[in-house]
């Protein structure tokens, strides 16, 4: 570098992290050992569309996390966070409780929200992955959109890790029109999904059956795949070669 280059550098403006802001849990519930619905109460310079993620932290660590709420329900933002053992940030956060703080970023970030060019939304998850779900669809229930199918498979290995399943199956069973939602269990015969009566199988192993079912073609729908990077790439697999579109976001 020359000396002129050198002295340009030092001039240059620095780019710097923004600042941190701080988040008040207001709620918590444990739905199992290592599954969490957490509460906050945000800053109320804060905003995010349906479907991006806020970046919370404690002690220096950060993690993204998809926003379940829809941004009506600002000032508290709701969170669905399933522990991580030898993880650096859940360990903290699962000691945490109503009156704690963490920080957070000032801005929601992603990509993966709702593209109402399709007619059709067909949304895959698994665990976690149903938060972005969930917020578009609050989203657009509170502001009265019409126009749009939704069709959510959610896979999860035993029955008490949907989350929100009581609040999909009321939804769909009241606007049929509008939703319709398959939990499936990856390990019926295991005692913990005793009494279990619906789908069976890995989420993204019925994703073309139902397709089928649905009727559903490219032409008019949009595939998400949101959970664990093996979902989402077996997804992508089946769907891409036969030209349908898929959006993705990682939960590893």
């Amino acid at each position: 570098m020359t000396r002129e280059e050198m002295v340009a550098a030092s001039r240059a403006p620095v780019k710097r992290a923004p600042a941190l802001l701080t988040a008040r849990i207001v709620g918590r519930r444990d739905l199992t050992d290592d599954l969490m619905l957490l509460w906050l109460e945000v800053p109320e310079s804060f905003s995010f569309r349906p479907g991006q993620y806020i970046t919370i932290g404690r002690d220096g660590i950060e993690r993204p996390y998809s926003i379940v709420s829809a941004p009506h329900e600002l000032p508290r933002v709701e969170l669905f966070i399933e522990l991580v053992p030898r993880g650096k940030l859940t360990p903290r956060l699962w000691r945490l409780g109503p009156g704690d703080e963490v920080t957070m970023r000032p801005r929601a970030k992603g990509l993966f929200t709702f593209d109402p060019a399709y007619r059709n939304q067909l949304m895959v998850a698994t665990v976690t992955g149903i938060a972005p779900y969930v917020s578009i669809l609050r989203d657009y229930l509170h502001r009265g959109l019409t126009g749009h199918r939704f069709y959510v498979l959610q896979g999860a290995s035993y029955r008490d890790e949907f989350g929100y399943d009581d609040e999909l199956r009321e939804l769909a069973g009241r606007r049929p029109d509008l939703l319709t939602y398959v939990p499936t269990v990856s390990r019926p015969q295991e005692e913990r999904n005793a009494g279990w009566q619906g789908q069976t199988g890995r989420v993204n192993t019925i994703v073309e059956e139902y397709i089928e079912r649905f009727g559903l073609s490219p032409d008019d729908t949009i595939v998400y795949a949101c959970g664990h990077t093996g979902m989402i790439q077996d997804v992508k697999a089946r769907l891409l070669p036969k030209g349908w579109r898929v959006k993705e976001e990682h939960f590893d």
